[in-house]
């Protein structure tokens, strides 16, 4: 072995070795070092010591070049290494990122504040609800496109089961921990309809976020079936809400369906065209949307504890309190539970369980509390609601700490990033 040789060894040892099967082995060479900051590079492509994504890339080369290595060998390789290397295109992945980082943060920074110093949200009044949450929705639609979705719909199976966790279970839950409320605790019927009316939502776009951070790979589907609940729930909703506290309060189901038409559907479909037909005005507009949905989560979070301050610290918002954190915990529980037994022989079914525990676990609580504010003219029926949108959020993002923390533990001699 020539000096060159030696010298790289113990470099190489340590790293990891780039073998094309069209290039000779061993090779003399010399020391060349390449450094790729900024890269992503496929978990099982590499050997499970490299930990980095800047790495040093030992390349050896002969003295007689010209001799040992075929030219169109040389073109093959460094083909096969731009694709490595390639950069990953941007996507709606991507632009979920800068908002992730720090939205855990903002959640439990809301709630606090809207704790110790109300008046920091009270500003922000219910009317101020729709225009935002239709805001959040046109993200959505911006940030999307039909090629992100493909994959997922290649799993129908999912989609359904998610869909069955949040019109299905997730109403039964409700109408469960309703009831309780009226039975076992006493509390008036406003707020027992608040937990129900709760229940029937949607999907929430924090379930999004919250698979993004856990399971990468399955945001595409979690958006899928939080988008589809989105769409559906115009009708949905207002039926569910009718069937459920029907016999309780009177329902306005023509009036819910034209208010989620306005402030859903109308924003999503709006987005998805934007997207379509005018990208350059979309490319101009995405690099802000991140953080404004941030600013407004914040305020959608921080907004309903504050003005309900007194409603939640009462004896009575203390028991909805209690009941909200139960049906919020059975719904995540069921969830996991739920895609478990479904996709049980499914080589992702861990990452599967975690993604349907976020969708039947967290909803759009501050539709309900819109709709609440606008149909129910008993302001107890938007207590539940106020509280969800805090306990859903705290409930969510601590599952995300609690699975990433089990994942980076158990998954060091791991080549599989779906199971925890």
């Amino acid at each position: 072995m020539s000096s060159c040789g030696k010298l790289l060894q113990p470099q190489l040892h340590q790293g990891f070795k780039i073998h094309h099967p069209s290039l000779p082995k061993p090779l003399p060479c010399i020391n060349l070092e390449f450094h790729y900051p900024f890269l992503s590079f496929p978990r099982k492509s590499f050997n499970s010591s490299v930990r980095s994504s800047r790495l040093p890339v030992s390349r050896c080369v002969s003295e007689n070049l010209s001799d040992s290595i075929r030219p169109e060998s040389l073109s093959n390789y460094a083909a096969e290494s731009s694709e490595i290397f390639k950069p990953k295109e941007n996507s709606f992945l991507t632009v979920l990122r800068g908002a992730n980082a720090i939205l855990p943060h903002v959640v439990l920074g809301s709630t606090i504040l809207a704790l110790v110093y109300p008046p920091s949200f009270t500003w922000f009044t219910s009317r101020y609800y729709a225009p935002a949450l239709g805001f959040l929705m046109f993200a959505v639609g911006v940030n999307s496109s039909e090629k992100d979705f493909l994959e997922a719909f290649n799993r129908p199976g999912a989609i359904l089961a998610g869909y069955i966790g949040q019109f299905g279970v997730k109403p039964l839950l409700g109408y469960l921990f309703g009831t309780i409320a009226i039975v076992a605790f006493g509390l008036p019927t406003s707020l027992a309809a608040g937990i129900m009316l709760t229940s029937c939502v949607s999907g929430a776009q924090l379930s999004n976020y919250a698979t993004f951070l856990t399971d990468p790979l399955m945001a595409p589907l979690s958006i899928v079936m939080t988008s589809l609940s989105t769409a559906t729930a115009a009708l949905v909703t207002p039926f569910l809400s009718l069937l459920l506290i029907g016999k309780r309060l009177p329902v306005d189901v023509i009036g819910m369906i034209s208010n989620i038409v306005q402030i859903v559907v109308v924003p999503v479909a709006a987005g998805l065209l934007l997207n379509r037909f005018f990208p350059q005005v979309c490319n101009a507009i995405r690099p802000f949307l991140p953080p404004l949905s941030v600013f407004v989560t914040s305020l959608c979070v921080g907004a309903p504890l504050a003005i309900n301050i007194q409603s939640v610290v009462s004896p009575s918002g203390l028991s909805v309190l209690l009941l909200v954190i139960a049906f919020h915990m059975s719904a995540f529980i069921s969830g996991y539970t739920l895609a478990g037994a479904a996709f049980r022989d499914a080589p992702d079914v861990k990452p599967l369980q975690r993604t349907l525990s976020y969708e039947t676990g967290m909803q759009s609580s501050l539709l309900a509390l819109a709709l609440a504010n606008k149909f129910f003219q008993d302001p107890l029926v938007g207590v539940p609601p106020a509280i969800s949108v805090v306990i859903m959020s705290l409930m969510g993002f601590s599952l995300v700490m609690f699975w990433t923390k089990n994942k980076s533990t158990f998954d060091n001699n791991s080549r599989d990033d779906n199971f925890i």
